[in-house]
C-alpha cells in the first residue's frame, strides 16, 4: 500500500520531467521498470531483515513467590535432594490454592515460553506425576501448545499441568456460586443438568428434583433459595448424581465442589434473590440469560446487584436449540454492548473451545474485569462440556493464608435458615464467617428483640448433607442446637464465641451511594436494608451535610432500624431499597444501643407526658 501511493505520488513528477526533456516512450518504460525493480529490491531487503530479526518470543508475567502457579523449565532425571525440594515446593503451591496448583512446564521464571521437545516433555511429565503422588495428589493436562518463534529449531511445547489434592478427611475445596437471571431463562433446568447428568426432554424434566414447594413445581419458577452440588474428583472428572449416588458419596470422592444457590429470577421474589447474594457470600455469579429473548426483564437488575456487591460474574446464554444461529450471536452482541458501557467497563470473553475455557478460568480471577460468556443448550448438551472445564479449573479468590487468618479469630457463624427437624429438633442454616466451629461447642445467639443474647450449645454439624466433626471459616453448614426454642431465634442472628463482645445497634451510619431515586431522598425515608444476613427497614434518621440526594449522588446517611437491634461489623456491604429506589454503600460507624439509652430514655418520658 505505501509503496503504490509513494510511486502514484512521484511517478507524475517524473513523467512531467520527461516530457518537458523528451517525448521519448522508451524512456518512460523503463522508468517503470526501474520502479518495479526497485519494488522487488526492497521486498527482497524486507524478507531478509524479517529473517534476521526474529519475532519476539511471547511471555508470560513473571512467576510470583505467592499463589498456586509454579513455572518450570524442565523436570527430567531430578536427584533425590532435588526430588524432595521439588516434592516441598508443590506442597507449598497446593497449601497456596486450597488443594490446587497449575504448573507450566517449560517456561522459566521470567515468564520466558522456552517449550520442550517431546522426549523432554514425557520426562518432566513423569517426574511431576511422581512428585504429586509423594504429597498425595494427582495431575491433569490441561493443554499443550507449541513455541515456533523460531523457524530453525524442532517444534518445542509448553504443557499446562492441573494438580488437585485426593481428599482426606472432607476437606475438599468448596466454591460456591449465585445463579442469577430473568425468570424462564432457564437457571434451574442448567443446574439440574449439570449435576444429575442427563439432559432435558425440552420441557423442564431437568429441574423438578430442585423445586422445593408444590407451587413451584406448578409453575415451574423458584421462589425460594435451593442448593445444588457438583463435584469435581482429583483427576477433574465430574462426580454427581448420575450414577445414583447420595450427596454423602459426592462429597467422600470429591477434591473440588462446586455449591450453586440458585436464586428465583421473578421480580416479585427480588428480595429472596438479594438476601442470597448478601448472606450466603457467594464466590463467583452465574448469569443465565435466554438465547431467544435476550437480555429482559430482570437480567439488567441482577448483573447490577452481582457488580454493586462486587461478585465476579460469567455468563451463560442458554436455549440456543431454539434459536438460529443469527440470533445467538445477536444476544452475544447485545451483552457485549451491556458490558462494555462506563457503569460496567467490563471485558467480555466468548468461550468457543476448551482452551478458551481454560484461558477464561485462569483471568477471571486474576482480572476484575474479564466476563466469560457461554453459549450452551441443556436440551441438546452442546457446549456443556465447556462450563464443566471452567468450573473444573476455577480457582478460589482467597488464598490460604486469608483464610488461616479468619481461622484464628473468635467464632462467629451468620443463622441465615432455621428448621424443625423430627428427633433431631431445632437446626439453623448459615456460613461460618470467622473461627473454627466443632461439635459440642458452646456459643451465645443474638440479639434478640431485646438486645441480649442465649446461651446455646451445638450438637451435631451437616457440611453438604453429611456429617462433620469440624467446621471452617467461610464453609457453610447446617448445627442442630437440640430442644433450643425456635420461636427465640431468627434470620439475622448470629452465634459467636461467649469470649466476644459483639456490638449491637438501632442505629448506624454509612457511606451511601444513591443509583436510582424518582424524586429526592430526605430524612425520614423509610428503605429495607440488606447488610449480610440482616435485612429489616430502617429509618433515615439524618444526611450529614445535606438536606436530601438525587440519583447519582453520595452522602453520609444515619439509619435507625425500626423493629429491633442488630449485630453489624464496621465496613460491612450495604444494599438498600424501597420500591424502585435502590442504593449501595459501606458501614463507616456503629452506634451501640448503650450510647442510645438516654436518648430513648428522654423519648419515653416526652411521650408519657403527652399521653397524661
Amino acid at each position: 500500500m505505501v509503496d503504490l501511493s509513494e510511486s502514484a505520488a512521484v511517478s507524475p513528477g517524473h513523467s512531467r520531467q520527461q516530457g518537458s526533456g523528451s517525448g521519448n516512450n522508451g524512456r518512460k518504460t523503463s522508468k517503470k521498470s526501474r520502479t518495479r525493480r526497485g519494488k522487488r529490491g526492497r521486498k527482497r531487503r524486507n524478507k531478509k531483515n524479517t529473517r534476521n530479526n526474529k519475532t519476539p518470543p511471547p511471555y508470560l508475567p513473571p512467576e510470583a513467590e505467592e499463589g498456586n502457579i509454579e513455572y518450570k523449565l524442565k523436570l527430567v532425571n531430578p536427584t533425590q535432594y532435588r526430588f524432595e525440594h521439588l516434592a516441598t515446593q508443590l506442597k507449598w503451591r497446593l497449601q497456596e490454592g486450597r488443594g490446587e496448583a497449575v504448573y507450566q512446564i517449560g517456561v522459566e521464571d521470567n515468564g520466558l515460553l522456552v517449550g520442550l521437545t517431546e522426549a523432554d516433555m514425557k520426562a518432566s511429565l513423569k517426574t511431576l506425576k511422581r512428585m504429586a503422588e509423594k504429597v498425595g495428589a494427582d495431575i491433569t493436562l490441561l493443554r499443550e501448545r507449541e513455541v515456533d518463534y523460531d523457524s530453525d529449531r524442532n517444534t518445542r511445547k509448553i504443557a499446562e499441568v492441573l494438580v488437585r489434592k485426593v481428599p482426606d478427611d472432607q476437606q475438599f475445596l468448596d466454591l460456591r456460586v449465585a445463579v442469577l437471571g430473568n425468570v424462564d431463562s432457564g437457571k434451574s433446568t442448567l443446574l439440574g443438568v449439570l449435576t444429575q447428568g442427563e439432559l432435558d426432554n425440552g420441557r423442564g424434566r431437568a429441574r423438578l428434583n430442585l423445586f422445593r414447594h408444590l407451587h413451584e413445581i406448578q409453575t415451574g419458577r423458584t421462589s425460594s433459595i435451593s442448593f445444588e452440588i457438583l463435584g469435581f474428583n482429583s483427576k477433574g472428572e465430574v462426580v454427581n448424581y448420575s450414577e445414583s449416588r447420595t450427596a454423602e458419596e459426592i462429597c467422600e470422592s470429591s477434591s473440588k465442589m462446586i455449591t450453586f444457590i440458585d436464586l428465583a429470577g421473578h421480580h416479585k421474589y427480588l428480595k429472596t434473590t438479594i438476601f442470597g447474594l448478601t448472606s450466603y457470600c457467594p464466590d463467583f455469579a452465574m448469569l443465565v440469560v435466554s438465547a431467544n429473548t435476550g437480555i429482559a426483564g430482570t437480567t439488567r437488575e441482577h448483573l447490577g446487584l452481582a457488580m454493586a456487591l462486587k461478585v465476579p460474574i460469567f455468563i451463560v446464554v442458554s436455549k440456543v436449540d431454539l434459536c438460529s444461529r443469527g440470533t445467538v450471536e445477536r444476544t452475544v452482541r447485545q451483552l457485549e454492548r451491556v458490558l462494555k458501557q462506563p457503569g460496567c467497563n467490563k471485558v467480555p470473553m466468548v468461550v468457543s473451545s476448551p482452551d478458551d475455557a481454560v484461558t477464561a478460568a485462569q483471568q477471571f480471577t486474576q482480572s476484575a474485569c474479564i466476563t466469560p460468556i457461554f453459549t450452551l443448550s441443556s436440551v441438546s448438551g452442546e457446549s456443556l462440556d465447556l462450563l464443566k472445564v471452567f468450573l473444573n479449573i476455577l480457582p478460589p479468590l482467597s488464598n490460604s493464608k486469608e483464610q488461616e487468618e479468619l481461622m484464628q479469630q473468635l467464632t462467629e457463624f451468620q443463622v441465615d435458615e432455621i428448621y424443625s427437624v423430627p428427633d433431631v429438633g431445632t437446626v439453623v442454616g448459615g456460613t461460618l464467617y470467622s473461627g473454627v466451629c466443632r461439635e459440642g461447642e458452646r456459643l451465645v445467639v443474638g440479639p434478640t428483640d431485646e438486645g441480649r443474647f442465649l446461651r446455646l450449645k451445638v450438637g451435631s454439624i451437616q457440611r453438604n448433607r453429611s456429617a462433620c466433626r469440624v467446621l471452617r471459616a467461610g464453609q457453610a453448614a447446617t448445627l442442630a442446637l437440640g430442644n433450643f426454642d425456635r420461636s427465640l431465634l431468627r434470620k439475622g442472628m448470629v452465634m459467636v464465641s461467649p469470649k466476644m463482645n459483639p456490638t449491637i445497634c438501632c442505629e448506624f451510619e454509612a457511606a451511601i451511594v444513591l443509583l436510582f431515586h424518582a424524586k429526592t431522598f430526605r430524612r425520614g425515608s423509610q428503605v429495607t436494608v440488606h447488610v449480610g444476613n440482616v435485612r429489616q427497614t430502617a429509618t433515615v434518621e439524618c444526611l450529614h451535610g445535606k438536606d436530601e440526594l438525587r440519583t447519582g449522588e453520595r452522602a453520609v446517611v444515619r439509619f435507625r432500624f425500626i423493629k429491633h437491634p442488630e449485630y453489624l461489623r464496621l465496613g460491612a456491604k450495604l444494599l438498600f431499597r424501597e420500591g424502585v429506589t435502590k442504593g449501595i454503600g459501606h458501614v463507616t460507624r456503629l452506634l451501640p444501643t448503650s450510647q442510645n439509652h438516654d436518648q430513648n430514655q428522654n423519648q419515653n418520658h416526652d411521650q408519657n407526658l403527652q399521653e397524661h
